[in-house]
């Protein structure tokens, strides 16, 4: 109980441990690349990331916060135009089977009428506006937010300044006879943390750039937005790739709607790209995790911790792996280290 109760506080450390790992890696880069001192490269790091934030605040946030307006409001547009063509689409098939004989149940009459029902764009619009705004608000709460992020990030660094303190503590809570061991298995949940992070950047930037060029060619608007989404969404899998096939598709529907098969059969195409070429070449030594267990650990994690258990649940599912391999499987069954010390 007292752990569930604490299950935020777990999940929230999770992330800061994250944030560490990428600045770690980052920095560990600087320095192989620079030879300079640790202090030296983990300033070059902070300094480079808050250039970048600061240049995408100034020129791209902008872009795509704008985009990313009219992309939402576009959506119910697109759902209601996607409703007419489904029902004219039956209507034209029920003529074609049954002629001048149409079933009552498909009577042409009744369905026109129904379809004269139908709320416009601008009351779709509204009802789902009305209904996210009361759907944020009853999950989560701005202020809460900011403390949550605060905390992350502040905890986050201070871990950056000192991995080694931090890695020594929490070897002080096993065994003596197995200190030496879960020093070498914590560097290798650093590792494989690090291996993951690397390739799912170069993976979400190889998705991200694709998807522009992708947009860009067959004429769809707000390219930017689409293609941001595309890229931050593939760090989710299964589940990120699914939404954001979602903006572009409104787009193209509410554009010229063949435009919207071809969207969608960009979008397969180029998951198929980022599952059997992109990943394959970069995250080669990346540990491996099964699609099933994937699916499994998304769904315990986001049951478990909520959204931000679903964005974690990839790097803790990669830690649980190497846990279970190098404990269970080679200390306990293999090896039957503790059987024999005790």
């Amino acid at each position: 109980m007292i752990l569930w109760g604490l299950k935020e506080i777990v999940i929230l450390f999770f992330a800061s441990i994250i944030i560490a790992m990428a600045l770690c890696t980052i920095t560990g880069k600087i320095r192989y690349f620079f030879q300079i001192p640790r202090w030296g490269s983990l300033i070059i790091t902070i300094i480079s990331i808050l250039l970048i934030l600061s240049i995408s605040i100034v020129i791209i946030i902008p872009q795509f916060t704008s985009e990313f307006q009219e992309l939402i409001n576009q959506i119910p547009s697109a759902a209601s135009k996607l409703w007419e063509l489904s029902i004219k689409t039956f209507l034209n098939f029920s003529e074609l089977v049954y002629k001048d004989n149409i079933p009552n149940l498909a009577d042409k009459t009744i369905l026109t009428n129904k379809l004269s029902m139908i709320p416009d764009g601008a009351s779709l619009a509204s009802a789902v506006t009305d209904s996210i705004t009361k759907l944020l608000s009853l999950v989560s709460n701005v202020g809460i937010g900011i403390i949550q992020l605060i905390f992350i990030l502040s905890v986050g660094l201070m871990i950056t300044l000192q991995p080694q303190s931090y890695r020594e503590v929490a070897i002080l809570l096993v065994p003596s006879f197995y200190r030496r061991r879960a020093r070498t298995i914590l560097l290798r949940c650093g590792n494989a943390l690090s291996s993951w992070m690397t390739g799912v950047l170069l993976s979400s930037i190889c998705v991200a750039t694709l998807a522009a060029i992708g947009l860009y060619l067959l004429g769809i608007k707000l390219v930017i937005a689409n293609a941001l989404i595309a890229g931050v969404l593939n760090i989710i899998p299964n589940v990120g790739p699914t939404i954001s096939t979602i903006f572009p598709l409104s787009v193209a529907l509410l554009d010229t709607p063949w435009k919207s098969f071809a969207v969608l059969g960009l979008y397969v195409v180029i998951q198929n790209i980022e599952s059997y070429v992109i990943t394959p070449s970069i995250m080669h030594k990346q540990v491996k995790l099964l699609p099933g267990l994937t699916i499994t650990a998304q769904f315990i994690f986001t049951i478990i911790f909520g959204p931000l258990g679903l964005l974690l649940a990839i790097p803790m599912a990669v830690v649980i792996q190497v846990f279970v391999k190098e404990i269970i499987i080679n200390d306990i069954i293999e090896k039957n280290i503790f059987s024999t010390k005790n």
